[in-house]
C-alpha cells in the first residue's frame, strides 16, 4: 500500500505595488507574487524566518497540526486568512 505524502506552501500576495515591477520568489515551503518592493521583502524576510523556526523544531510545513501553524506563523507576523469551508463540507 503506498501511503500519500501531504504537500503544503506558503502563499504570499502583496498588493500595493507602486512601480512597474511584477515582483515573484519562489522558496522552500513558500511562493510569493506582487506588492511593493518594501512589502515583497517583508514577505521574503517572513518567510525565511518562518522556515528557520521550522527547521529549529525539525519539522516539514506538511507535518504541522493548524494550531502549531497558526501559532508559528504569528511569531513571524504574518498575516494569514483561514479557508471558508465549502458547503458541502459542513
Amino acid at each position: 500500500m503506498v501511503s500519500e505524502r501531504r504537500s503544503a506552501a506558503l502563499l504570499g500576495i502583496g498588493l500595493d505595488r507602486d512601480d512597474e515591477q511584477f515582483r515573484v520568489t519562489r522558496g522552500p515551503n513558500f511562493h510569493l507574487v506582487g506588492g511593493s518592493r518594501e512589502t515583497h521583502e517583508s514577505m521574503q524576510e517572513k518567510c525565511l524566518k518562518f522556515n528557520e523556526k521550522l527547521d529549529s523544531r525539525g519539522k516539514q510545513l506538511e507535518d504541522l497540526e493548524h494550531r502549531e501553524f497558526l501559532d508559528l506563523a504569528a511569531e513571524c507576523r504574518m498575516n494569514v486568512v483561514s479557508p471558508v469551508p465549502r458547503r458541502d463540507e459542513k
